[in-house]
């Protein structure tokens, strides 16, 4: 009995071994099909790049400090940072008690100065009447026409004066001068500044609109960038977006010209990752980077015509970061087989 239980089970294990190597070619090559990835040769265009960080930076004007041209208390602070402002829009105040005084009394003098004139002005009539009849001296004539000179250049001074006192009463009033988002504050309400040296800072504001990427390419490659060359940028906050640009001044540091996008607000300091195109071939064949392979002294790829998979030798010329370009060894439309992951 036991005899014919091995048997029987030996039979049945190598049936079922036999039917699993029978099975497994099978399961295999299905396997690998799925597996395997491929890409086609194409006819296109072919660009060489370079790569470079770099910074987004206001433009030349579009980054403005805004401050007080005189000394005082601030007595109210209007903004903080990130408001949008506008041209003109009031940011800040100063104390004006000091500055209101003194165009009170500028005032007052012109109001004494213009009925000054008007008396000089009587004076010199009367007295061109009498020298007319020969009854005053020339002396006294001429007396009253500097009196009412006297009083016309007092009148001219005091209203200067006011004048003065009246620009000097507007800057306690600190605006926009230009439209953007407040960048910075750099005072309080209650402080005091002084700006007997320097204009005191308030505020930064800067115009989001006007920007720039200042891109810092490598020694090596800046004899390559010439101004107006497409280059494309990309940011941390937008990794997905690509943002098109143009070289605008070469000096090892590129400055690169872009519009601005409504759809995603780009802010000064922000890393940018830039692609300068400095060439560009058209109808040539290209295919991924990945479908190349290599061996000492050797470089291929596995192309499948007619259904069939075989090796094929092949020259390359220009590389961008994902694609090759094809001189020999391959056609258009050739299916190729990509390098596993």
């Amino acid at each position: 009995m036991k005899k014919g239980y091995w048997s029987i089970g030996s039979a049945l294990l190598a049936i079922t071994t036999a039917a699993g190597l029978y099975a497994l070619p099978g399961n295999d090559a299905e396997s690998n099909a799925e597996q395997r990835r491929t890409a086609t040769v194409n006819l296109g265009t072919l660009n060489e790049t370079i790569m470079a960080t770099g910074v987004i930076r206001p433009v030349t004007g579009a980054e403005v400090n805004v401050g007080s041209r005189i000394s005082g208390t601030v007595v109210s602070l209007l903004v903080a940072v990130g408001e949008r402002v506008e041209v003109g829009q009031l940011l800040a105040e100063l104390d004006a008690t000091a500055l209101e005084a003194q165009v009170d009394e500028a005032r007052a003098d012109v109001a004494l100065s213009e009925p000054r004139i008007e008396l000089a002005e009587s004076i010199l009539i009367r007295r061109q009447r009498l020298a007319e009849k020969r009854l005053t001296s020339v002396e006294d004539l001429d007396t009253a026409e500097n009196g009412l000179a006297v009083a016309r250049a007092q009148l001219l001074a005091d209203k200067t004066r006011l004048r003065t006192a009246e620009i000097a009463l507007s800057y306690t009033q600190v605006t926009a001068p230009i439209s953007g988002v407040v960048a910075e504050v750099t005072t309080r309400e209650g402080e005091t500044v002084a700006a007997a040296f320097a204009a005191p800072n308030f505020v930064t504001i800067i115009d989001l609109n006007r920007l720039e990427v200042l891109a810092y390419v490598d020694e090596a490659d800046i004899g390559r960038v010439l101004v107006g060359q497409q280059a494309s940028f990309t940011v941390d906050t937008f990794p997905n977006v690509e943002f098109t640009a143009r070289g605008s001044v070469v000096n090892y540091v590129v400055r690169l010209k872009f519009e601005r996008s409504a759809d995603f607000i780009l802010r000064p300091e922000m890393t940018a990752h830039v692609r300068i195109v400095v060439d560009e071939r058209d109808d040539v064949l290209t295919a991924p980077r990945a479908t190349i392979k290599r061996t000492v002294g050797r470089q291929y790829v596995r192309v499948q015509r007619a259904g069939q998979w075989s090796e094929q030798d092949v020259k390359t010329g220009w590389r961008s970061e994902s694609t090759v370009e094809f001189l020999s060894g391959v056609r258009e439309g050739d299916v190729l087989e990509m390098n596993a992951r």
